[in-house]
């Protein structure tokens, strides 16, 4: 009896000494500069001023916040971003996704084919459409109006038009992701399902609704989750193509936040804007995995 508890306690104390570096690692890299953020956000810091110290203010930066209308105008956008961006991602995902799991000739050539938009950094992508949308030789415009430069358009001058392109540029990049995890969902479905649908006279859209979406679920729930949860942090699309412009119509809050800090040197307050972002992020990812989640296991049992 005390040699098997002396066995277990050498192997906790193992599993322990392995589970430590990595406990280490999150708690620098991840929940340290979320404390220190929120440290920052209750302090009046003005990076051009460092004669003026950093006095505690208490929440007088979120009241501030909530009084800002640029701030409440970027909340605005971000949710629309997010909303409207993952909801094409997914459901190009899943169209990805169906196309590629079937087999046909050349099947692993339309696979890497696929992957390559979401391969590409962020940032190159992001310049490749600011040139595609440009007002002066963007390939957009010389589809649409040819050589007759005159009638060439501003699309990133415009508030609607830019910020659509910022959406049409986030998901070419990230649909592809969203059909990489759906594809293994599909995967997981057992060929003898659709063989026994088949035989029973069920057509391509009930195997596809009664078989297909519901084993899915939990592949497009990671989707969505990983997606959302992205695109809260949309940052180098909009300094990239739009710098938040014009007049501010594409400010989303991350961006707001780097302006606050690094342009205009408040970094209490751009932290502040960073505290909110991590904070919507944080309640929508419990939401999923609390909400859709439980239901989904619900289903599955």
């Amino acid at each position: 009896m005390e040699l098997r508890l002396s066995l277990l306690t050498r192997e906790r104390i193992f599993g322990a000494s392995l589970l430590i570096p990595c406990l280490l690692l999150v708690t620098v890299f991840a929940f340290y500069p979320i404390f220190y953020s929120f440290y920052l956000s209750l302090h009046k810091i003005i990076l051009g001023l460092p004669f003026l110290g950093q006095p505690f203010t208490g929440f007088e930066n979120y009241r501030e916040l909530l009084k800002d209308k640029v701030a409440l105008h970027s909340l605005t956008n971000t949710l629309l971003f997010v909303f409207i961006s993952t909801f094409f991602e997914i459901l190009f995902g899943l169209v990805i996704a169906l196309v590629i799991n079937r087999s046909f000739r050349g099947r692993g050539i339309v696979r890497a084919a696929i992957l390559v938009p979401w391969a590409i950094p962020t940032v190159v992508s992001s310049q490749m459409w600011r040139f595609i949308f440009n007002d002066h030789y963007g390939l957009l415009n010389y589809i649409l109006f040819g050589a007759d430069t005159s009638a060439y358009a501003a699309w990133l001058a415009h508030p609607l038009t830019a910020f659509s392109a910022i959406i049409v540029a986030d998901v070419w990049k990230t649909s592809s992701f969203a059909g990489l995890l759906i594809l293994a969902g599909l995967q997981l479905i057992p060929d003898e399902l659709y063989e026994a649908a088949k035989i029973d006279g069920a057509n391509a859209w009930q195997r596809f609704s009664k078989i297909t979406l519901p084993l899915i679920k939990p592949a497009v729930l990671i989707a969505l989750l990983f997606r959302t949860m992205d695109a809260f942090r949309v940052f180098d699309l909009v300094f990239v193509m739009t710098q938040g412009g014009p007049a501010d119509s594409t400010n989303v809050l991350q961006f707001y936040g780097y302006k606050k800090i690094f342009a205009e040197g408040l970094m209490g307050y751009g932290s502040t804007i960073s505290v909110l972002v991590f904070l919507v992020t944080f309640v929508i990812s419990l939401f999923y995995i609390k909400v859709i989640g439980t239901k989904l296991f619900q289903e599955n049992v």
